[in-house]
């Protein structure tokens, strides 16, 4: 496990270089499933769990470490597979993303392995929206699945999806950018969060579900000469970091460099935490990086970035 942790430390200082890096682990024995080691606090030994009555059915009790009181959740009851039982020798995943720290707990956890995001693909179609994938990966003639943890956590904690009345206010400035914005990302609840704001703000949109599927649908828009340019068609874009054939970093670096849509205004919408994602989005020349998911701080940079900053006021 120390040789696990001390992979975990050096790989979360690595971040830019079109590349993931997956936490493998096992529920029960049989399929192996990945996380993105840049959510990845710690991995423990499973402690003594505190079981909290009325809680989540899929949520095993709490833990107190390293002074904080974290929630345990138990994936494979998530999944629909025979609950863990919590003991000595299960292993908790310490997670944090979208502002929130959680743990997991899983029954193995096994290594770390470094891929590029083209060996990424998204889940086979047909299997519905009802599952928790959001990518599957081949790692030794074997499938990886992984989970969309943001889904999970959505579910069990909730997230707020309306955005102030302040916010929902429309300008009528004739000199203000399209209100016709174009939206990557991978996660079917992310998209969901996302489009449920901009209808909310009365703004349209086209969908891509990852980066290569954005990159195609942006390049054969920027080729159809018939149409206006890029800057008159999307007042701005907003893609998730992590997706799989082609992340977030790569998708703006692509954008920034083509000739037709180096002015599109890039607001990059990450549940990743910590500064490098901040100085990485500059690198690539992102105009903006927000956390997820927070309704009124997204409404604000699309306002803010489609009407101008004097559009924008809300009460003190």
């Amino acid at each position: 496990m120390s040789s696990v942790m001390a992979g975990v430390d050096r790989l979360t200082r690595i971040a830019g270089q079109n590349r993931l890096e997956l936490l493998l682990f096992r529920l029960d024995g049989g399929q192996q499933f990945g996380i993105n080691v840049f959510k990845v606090r710690e991995v423990l030994k499973c402690p003594q769990v505190r079981r909290i009555p009325q809680a989540n059915p899929h949520v095993c009790g709490v833990m107190h470490t390293r002074g904080q009181t974290v929630t345990i959740i138990d994936l494979a009851s998530v999944l629909g597979l025979p609950p863990l039982a919590a003991n000595s020798d299960d292993f908790v995943i310490i997670t944090e993303y979208n502002g929130r720290v959680q743990a997991y707990l899983v029954a193995q956890v096994e290594r770390i392995v470094s891929l590029r995001w083209n060996e990424i693909h998204p889940p086979p179609h047909g299997i519905g929206n009802h599952n928790y994938l959001t990518a599957v990966v081949n790692i030794d003639d074997k499938l990886v699945e992984i989970l969309d943890v943001e889904r999970v956590l959505a579910e069990i904690v909730g997230v707020e999806e309306e955005v102030s009345e302040a916010l929902r206010g429309k300008a009528d400035d004739p000199h203000a950018r399209p209100r016709h914005v174009f939206v990557a990302d991978d996660s079917i609840v992310a998209r969901k969060q996302i489009t449920k704001v901009l209808d909310q703000l009365g703004v349209t949109y086209d969908v891509a579900e990852n980066g290569r599927e954005a990159w195609t649908m942006l390049k054969a828009a920027a080729e159809d000469e018939s149409a206006p340019p890029m800057a008159a068609r999307y007042g701005m874009i907003i893609s998730d970091i992590e997706m799989p054939e082609m992340d977030g970093y790569t998708l703006t670096k692509a954008i920034k460099a083509h000739p037709a849509m180096r002015d599109l205004y890039v607001c990059l919408h990450t549940s990743l935490s910590g500064s490098f994602n901040h100085a990485m989005a500059e690198s690539v020349g992102a105009d903006k990086l927000v956390p997820k998911f927070v309704a009124d701080d997204l409404a604000m940079v699309i306002r803010t970035q489609l009407e101008g900053e004097a559009a924008v006021h809300l009460p003190a």
